[in-house]
This record gives structure tokens, sequence and C-alpha cells, in this order.
């Protein structure tokens, strides 16, 4: 039974009359009296009695009425909802990170935010990579994205994807010979990062400072192109995981290396506010970044 006959039904129960019903319509009478004459044909049974002055409902009209009214309450609600979700889907994300080498693979993932989802406007704050929780918790940020979980009750932390940190030098350089590097590999090596200081830094953090080991020479480098050129040419060596240089066309020379025995694994988190985690836009986010980051 079509929507425009539950309509009919409540709205000439309603008013007692067609030619009260018409004007609500925007329908002829003539045109509301056939309407009605064909529902009443196909189900079988008059909807009302008819009298000069008033129409009432049939014992099964009745029914249809309540029908139609929990029918079009229901619609009626159901815009409402939809109404809720397209406004909650709407927002401004400010994400940072804890470090400056992540920015590589960001890039690609807001734009293609942009085409799917022109409604969330996503802006990366530089000035607060490295100290992205305190400034999410000052709402300075939205989104942070780190490698260890914190411990805070106002915040909330989603599990991205694990990923590793290789050693990326010249095939010519001479630990390219050996299975792994191990601590005292670097003690000779010039380190090249992105960004001091050094406890940002993944293969200090997990690997380096542990072991009580600092390189002869670091040196920061904060654009990828000019460290993967001095790589190039045997100046020294960068440490990141396959998945950042991964829009890079990097020569046939270098190498990866995996470092320590077992290598270097870190688990990446999304952290929000609790008090966003709920936001749509924000869990849109989320699940796409997931999607996108997961298959690493």
């Amino acid at each position: 039974m079509e929507i425009k006959y539950f309509r009919l039904i409540k709205t000439i129960a309603e008013e007692g009359s067609i030619a009260g019903s018409s004007e609500k319509l925007f329908l002829t009478q003539s045109a509301l009296s056939h309407q009605l004459k064909d529902l009443e044909e196909q189900l079988g049974f008059k909807v009302f009695h008819r009298t000069r002055n008033k129409w009432q409902l049939t014992e099964e009209g009745n029914e249809l009425y309540t029908l139609a009214n929990n029918i079009l309450e229901s619609i009626e609600q159901g815009f409402k909802n939809i109404e809720q979700i397209k406004t909650g889907s709407a927002g401004s994300i400010k994400v940072s990170t804890e470090c400056y080498s992540f920015y590589q693979g960001l890039s690609g993932f807001i734009q293609k935010m942009g085409v799917l989802y022109p409604q969330i406007k996503v802006d990366l704050n530089l000035e607060a990579t490295h100290q992205p929780i305190s400034k999410l918790l000052s709402n300075e940020i939205d989104i942070a994205i780190v490698t260890s979980k914190p411990t805070n009750d106002l915040l909330s932390s989603v599990e991205i994807f694990e990923d590793e940190i290789f050693a990326i030098m010249h095939k010519e350089n001479p630990l390219h010979k050996v299975e792994f590097l191990d601590t005292s590999h670097f003690l000779d090596i010039h380190l090249i990062i992105h960004s001091f200081p050094l406890e940002t830094v993944s293969v200090y953090r997990q690997f380096l400072e542990p072991n009580k080991i600092t390189p002869f020479k670091i040196s920061a480098i904060p654009l990828t192109e000019v460290a993967l050129e001095m790589v190039n040419a045997n100046m020294g060596i960068l440490c990141l995981p396959k998945w950042a240089l991964k829009s890079f066309k990097l020569s046939e020379d270098i190498v990866y290396k995996k470092i320590g025995k077992y290598g270097i694994k870190r688990m990446h988190f999304l952290v929000v506010r609790k008090t966003d985690i709920h936001k749509k836009y924000i869990t849109d986010f989320i699940a796409n970044f997931k999607e996108d980051f997961s298959v690493e």
C-alpha cells in the first residue's frame, strides 16, 4: 500500500470531510475521491462511511488509521534521525603526531578524506608535533597519532596498526653486509633523523637509549627528500618504516636492513578526547584512517 494512501486516510479522518482534506493535501476534491475509490477497490472494503456533513471511519478503516499514524510517525522520526546524522557528520578536525616522519603518510590520506567527506575539514597542526597529548588535553588539537598508549581517564585510544622500523642505507655502506644492525653498529654511524629531541625518535627511544648508545653523529633533516639524497650519497643512515617511503621513487642502490635480531616494531594509536569519541565526523575519520593504514 502506497504512503499516499496512509496520508489520505489520516487527513480525511482528522478533517472529517473531503473538502477540508483537499486543501491540506494540495489536491482537488475530485482527485481525492478517485484516490479513495481506487484504494477501497484494492482493499475490498469501505474505509469511510459517508454522510453529508461527516465522514466516519469504518471498523476496518479505524485499523488503517492507527496503522497510518504509526507509519507516518515512524517516517517523520526517521527523517529527523537522518538530519541529526547529517548534522553530526560535519566538523573540523585538527591532527598532530609525535613525529614529523608520520606527516609523509598523512598527506595522501587527507586528500582522500577531502574527496569522500567534503563536510569534514582536516588540518595538520605542526606546532603540536612532539607534544600531541598535551595539546589534545588543552583542546588545541582533536586527534593525536602516537606510538605509546596514554594513561589518562579523559582520553580514548584506538589501536590502528603495527609497523617496523628499518635502517635505510646505501648498498656500499659496510653495514649492508650484516644480517641485522645491533646496538654496537650505531656507535660509528651518522644517524639522520627528522627532528630533535631524540626522545621522540623511535629507533633511539626503543633501541638505543635503553642500551645507552648514542651515534657518533646525528643530523636533523626535516625534509625526507633531502634525507634520502644524503642516504643515496652514502652520507648516513635513515631509520623509517617502509610505508613512509612508498610515495618516493627510491634509487636501486638504497637497501633496507633489519634493526636488532627481532626488529623494532611499534603500535600506532589514534587518541581522542572521550567527549568526542562518539561524534560521527570523528568516527568517520577513525574508520577511514584504520582502513587506509591497517594494510600497510
